[in-house]
């Protein structure tokens, strides 16, 4: 059976989402940033690498695909969120927010959409 290994992300500058997703995530360079090609990886616990390479193509506001971060709970939720923004990423005005939402939205310093999971919502 197939793992997911990692996901890949395209962005314009790869140092700068490096540092960005290096402190959201708590991840660490696998090898040294090379041709516009950087690997992060979780330290002492299992989960996906997260893969950034230059793409010239924008991001999107309605990505077919995105990231899910999982908090434990609304408090955390929130927190995290606030942590997040302070690292660089922004808040949307999402369209598509449903009447009580267990999720928030906020893009990266790229502009690629992510959200904020309140697990213990519902």
């Amino acid at each position: 059976m197939l793992t997911l290994g990692t996901v890949v992300m395209g962005v314009s500058d790869v140092e700068r989402a490096v540092r960005f997703w290096q402190e959201a995530l708590g991840y660490v360079l696998r090898d040294p940033v090379e041709d516009g090609w950087a690997v992060l990886i979780p330290v002492g616990r299992p989960g996906p690498g997260l893969a950034l390479t230059v793409s010239e193509t924008p991001a999107r506001h309605h990505p077919r695909t995105h990231l899910d971060l999982y908090a434990a709970d609304a408090a955390e939720q929130a927190a995290e969120a606030e942590r997040l923004v302070s690292l660089g990423a922004e808040r949307v005005d999402w369209d598509l927010y449903p009447e009580d939402p267990d999720f928030v939205v906020l893009t990266d310093p790229e502009g690629n959409p992510f959200c904020v999971i309140d697990t213990a919502h519902g």
